[in-house]
Order: structure tokens, then sequence, then C-alpha cells
């Protein structure tokens, strides 16, 4: 297969890579808004003796002969790439998230579904080794009835202050992975939200900074009720100096499991039989996640060959951001916000 790539970023880049060694991809054509950054990526993969070519724009990859495209560029231009991709007939993978808003994600879909594509969304954790178990796990039966269901995301530090406005802030930026992994592992859909956050930059706490100007939060609560009463909670942060976390524990009136715990998590106990410090944390979100990110891709040229059914497609990623819109609408008017007043819903 030749595969067009738009966005040769960080995460962009990691997937050349993993596309580049794929058995079945012949070629790749990479393009950036920065055209020398795709064309240095294409050097390096042609240094490996990998099939790659740049072209001087994104939408010159749309007529490069390709058979399906990923996204992997800056968010603003998400729903655009999308939509001309659906409008070329072609099938396109793309990160997280489709828009920013619930309108432009309805636009994008809707042309994903005039053009009878495949749009398939870039919610890595759904191809984890923890999380696909933990899902497994909780259809089995064996917590029991499941009753509680608490979610953590925490980074080592923050983005760069410019990439905070065009974000969508920490509930659609980073907590969305949590909303996206509570519905996958649970199987139920979020009926109510409650959110709190706190801006005041720790650096600094007695001025205003970066958070507060760019109207985010870099730290946040959440509780949602489920549709079958569950409780869950999400939290994340910018500041976890620790290392990078990204935890999920369910429990039943059963028994409880737990996703993300092993030798190298970020957390140290302080009883006295307790585990301790790790020798080694994760930094990332790329070293933390990288096995899912090539399944997820794996998945995607399955998809493009006709193999499997689409296993994230464009209606969860709305899901989950309405959930996110929820959490902002929740925390500005400090109330408890029903999924039902934010539109775009079944």
């Amino acid at each position: 297969m030749r595969i067009g790539l738009i966005g040769t970023g960080r995460i962009g880049t990691f997937h050349s890579a993993v596309l580049g060694r794929h058995p079945d991809v012949d070629s790749l054509v990479l393009a950036d808004a920065v055209p020398v950054r795709a064309a240095a990526v294409a050097e390096r993969l042609r240094a490996e003796r990998l099939g790659a070519e740049s072209v001087a724009e994104p939408g010159e990859v749309f007529a490069a002969g390709v058979d399906a495209v990923v996204i992997a560029s800056a968010t603003a231009s998400h729903a655009e790439l999308i939509g001309r991709a659906a409008r070329a007939g072609l099938p396109v993978f793309c990160e997280k998230p489709i828009a920013l808003d619930v309108a432009g994600t309805e636009r994008a879909l809707a042309e994903v579904a005039a053009a009878g594509t495949e749009l398939q969304i870039g919610f890595m954790r759904r191809f984890d080794t923890g999380f696909g178990a933990a899902r497994l796990t909780v259809g089995s039966g064996v917590l029991g009835t499941l009753h509680t269901v608490r979610a953590v995301t925490a980074d080592p530090g923050p983005p760069p202050a410019g990439y905070l406005p065009l974000s969508g802030g920490l509930y659609r930026d980073c907590l969305v992975h949590d909303f996206d992994a509570i519905r996958w592992v649970t199987g139920r859909e979020v009926d109510e939200v409650y959110a709190v956050g706190e801006s005041r930059d720790p650096r600094t706490p007695h001025e205003a900074g970066v958070f507060e100007e760019a109207g985010d939060v870099h730290t946040a609560g959440v509780v949602l009720t489920l549709d079958d009463g569950t409780v869950a909670t999400a939290t994340a942060t910018r500041f976890n100096g620790a290392g990078y976390d990204v935890r999920m524990e369910l429990a039943g009136h059963l028994d409880q499991i737990t996703v993300g715990l092993d030798d190298r998590t970020p957390l140290v106990s302080v009883e006295p039989r307790g585990p301790e410090r790790p020798a080694r944390t994760w930094p990332g979100f790329l070293e933390r996640f990288a096995p899912a990110y090539e399944r997820e891709l794996d998945a995607f040229l399955k998809l493009v060959r006709g193999e499997i059914a689409n296993p994230c497609d464009g209606r969860e990623a709305l899901e989950a951001l309405r959930i996110a819109e929820a959490c902002e609408l929740s925390r500005r008017e400090r109330r408890r916000v029903a999924l039902a007043e934010i539109p775009g819903g079944a």
C-alpha cells in the first residue's frame, strides 16, 4: 500500500517510522505545513531503505496515488483534511480530535458519511494491552456489579505556552482520552458530569500565568455518572514531576482491578512494606503507549484492506468531545451538567 501522512511533528514522525517499517506499506508520501520538516523525515526514512517521499504542501497528498491518509497535523486542520480525504474517496486515520467543537465535528462526519469512506480516530488506549484486558474483565462479570471507576492522567510537565490556546483546553486535549476509555472499558454512556479545575500556575501561584491567560486549567477533576448509575472520576494534571502516569481502577461488588500499575509507574508507597520508587518511570505518552500506537495503525491498514470493521470510528470522537464540552460548561457555571444539554447526541 501507498500511504499519505500529513503532519510530521512528534507524533507524525513516530507514525512515519511505524508505517514505513510495516510489511504491508510499500511507500509513504509525507507532507507538513513546514515542507522542510516533511522532507527531512522522508530523507531519514530513505536512509533506512524505506520508501518515502515528501510533497510541498498537504493538498498534494490526495493526488499522489495514495490508498489511504493518516492525519497527524495541527488540530485546527483536522476537519478540513478529513473532508478532503472523504471527497477523494480515501479512508483516513486521524489523531483526535476531529474538531474542537461539536458543529465542526458533525460537519466532518457528514462528509465521511456522504462519501461512504472510513474514518478511524486515534484513541490509542483502546489498543493498549492493559485497557483491553480491563474491558474483557468487566465484560466477563467477574468483578460483579461495577460501581466505581477511577481514571488518572498526569503529564510530567506542561506543553509550550503557545500550544495552550490552540489545544482546546485540558478537558478536550487530555481528559478526552479518559472519557473515551471509560466509555469503551465499561460499555456504558455518561449521563451527567460535574467538573472543577485550577488555573493558577504552581510555579508562580501569586501571578496570572499562561493557563489563566489561555482560559485553561492545568489540573482538573471530574465526577461522571454513567447511565447505569456507576460513579466514575477522572483527574488530570500538567504538573506531575514524578513522571507520566496513566491509570484506571475499576471496582465491583466482587473484585477490583487496575490498569497502568507496573514497574515504571511514577508512584511511591509510604507504607513500610509498600513498593519502592521505580528505577525508571515513564517519561511521556510516546514511550508509555508505543505498542498501542503500533497496533492502532496496524488495525487501520487492516481496515483499509477490508479485513476488519472500524475499531474506533468518528462517532466515538464526537461522544468523547460531548463529555469534554459538558465538563467545560460545568466548570464555568459551577453546576452539574447532563449530557442531554450538549448537542450532537444520538
